[in-house]
């Protein structure tokens, strides 16, 4: 049931939620565009395998940003259950935990890139394997962390769209920019089970399916941030 008073405790939570918002979008943009995006050649193993073996610690420093942000994640969550369990404890206990559990997937994901990153770091014991063999397991390795990005990413939107729901219903926020989470959530859950099922779309789709939802974590980032939550 909403209730007509929003708490010191509930507007903290706000701002601390529109800040991670922000924050955690720009480590993300860090690690997978500045970093990963200049090491990763799509559709060239070999000349990847190169890149990330000669700039190995810093695909590694790309790697513990992504886990940082995934622990940042959890304390976002924790924000918006203590920001709308007001509306609805029972969805909103349900939305968090479909988020933690999208941290704690993502979080081990990062152990693929490790293992990426070691199979190419020219370690004394790796030689007995030729290199063609060393990025085929580096391909494996990374393949395998694809895949469950995409896990990860289907809890994120499943809670997601139940947090933007509640916002809805709540009114703390406008309600055309609640209504614009749902759909951007839903684009993100329905998109990522379909390249499930048919992997080769991941090429044609390439992220496109995620802008939405980077325009709706921005936009509420920078209003909750800002001003908050009114009736």
């Amino acid at each position: 049931m909403t209730t007509d008073t929003i708490t010191s405790e509930q507007q903290t939570a706000a701002r601390v939620a529109g800040f991670l918002y922000l924050f955690l979008m720009a480590t993300s943009i860090l690690a997978e565009i500045f970093i990963n995006g200049r090491l990763i050649v799509a559709g060239d193993v070999a000349q990847t395998a190169h890149n990330i073996a000669a700039s190995n610690h810093l695909f590694r420093f790309g790697t513990v940003v992504s886990l940082l942000t995934f622990a940042g994640d959890i304390v976002l969550v924790v924000a918006l259950y203590v920001l709308l369990k007001p509306v609805n404890r029972s969805l909103a206990l349900l939305a968090a935990f479909w988020r933690l559990a999208e941290s704690a997937i993502l979080g081990l994901v990062t152990l693929n890139n490790f293992a990426v990153a070691h199979t190419l770091s020219g370690a004394p014991h790796l030689q007995s394997f030729s290199t063609e063999q060393l990025q085929g397991l580096a391909r494996l390795f990374y393949s395998v962390g694809g895949a469950g990005y995409h896990i990860g990413f289907t809890f994120l939107a499943l809670g997601g769209t139940l947090f933007s729901y509640l916002m809805l219903k709540s009114r703390y926020v406008p309600r055309l920019l609640a209504g614009w989470g749902i759909f951007a959530y839903l684009v993100m859950l329905i998109v990522t089970l379909i390249v499930m099922v048919y992997p080769d779309l991941t090429a044609t789709i390439s992220m496109a399916h995620y802008l939405p939802a980077f325009v709706f974590e921005v936009t509420a980032g920078v209003w909750l941030l800002v001003k908050g939550v009114r009736r």
